[in-house]
């Protein structure tokens, strides 16, 4: 993949503090060809080795500073695809992590393959948000969404999505002014053969929310349609 110099094989940053399972979950992975660099915490070193690498693991529950503090961490400096692991399967845990900036999380203990199925589908999500050839603008007032240069631009400065957000708001857009359910969202923007909870909507609504409304309380974009789901709007109003 192409963060890690143009190496075709992805490469994983697992930070996990159980020496164990980060055995474990590092021998599996390679097995399956990709290449694995472990950490046991948040380090100094950390911002340049989550810019070379394309997935990072990152455990909820280490020391110091925890897995949602060390997610917001590297959410200030790349967009990289993050999977949670959590010991615990409580939806609240599952939210936190979202809300933090993960694109995903898998319940501990997890196989290789499994974690496996859930790389390939975060990396495909990032495939399927590359850039195409021909840009075309759609105009939202003080927001812009280039949705073939894959940018978005807030008052004129540049803002920055996670691949998972700017997925979200592209099928939000490419459905202008229609409503479209959780469960419509979750296939599209999590792709068909994605497991998960549609609660993983309602996190990247409010976190898309803070990057692109003027107040995510009072939205002017991305409208909750009760009982249904969601609609993205070019009328800039609040909603009743």
């Amino acid at each position: 993949m192409a963060r890690n110099g143009g190496d075709e094989v992805p490469s994983v940053l697992l930070i996990e503090d159980d020496e164990n399972v980060a055995r474990a979950v590092s021998l599996g992975l390679q097995r399956l060809d990709y290449v694995v660099r472990v950490l046991d915490r948040g380090t100094d070193e950390l911002e340049g080795l989550v810019l070379a690498t394309d997935v990072v693991v990152l455990d909820i529950g280490l020391p110091g500073m925890d897995g949602f503090a060390l997610c917001r961490r590297i959410r200030a400096v790349s967009d990289v695809p993050v999977v949670m692991l959590t010991a615990r399967s409580e939806d609240i845990d599952q939210v936190a992590g979202l809300e933090a900036g993960g694109d995903d999380y898998v319940v501990k203990p997890v196989s290789p393959r499994v974690l496996d199925a859930r790389i390939k589908a975060v990396l495909r999500r990032v495939r399927s948000s590359e850039p195409a050839e021909v840009s075309n603008h759609a105009a939202r007032r003080e927001l812009v969404i280039d949705d073939q240069g894959m940018r978005v631009f807030k008052g004129g400065a540049e803002v920055q999505l996670t691949p998972t957000e700017m997925r979200l708001l592209l099928v939000l857009n490419a459905h202008e002014g229609a409503v479209l359910s959780r469960e419509q969202l979750l296939a599209a923007a999590w792709n068909q053969d994605y497991l998960g909870n549609s609660r993983l909507v309602d996190a990247s609504v409010g976190r898309l929310r803070v990057k692109i409304e003027d107040d995510p309380n009072i939205p002017q974009f991305i409208h909750t349609v009760r009982g249904f789901g969601y609609r993205l709007t070019t009328t800039r109003r609040p909603e009743s």
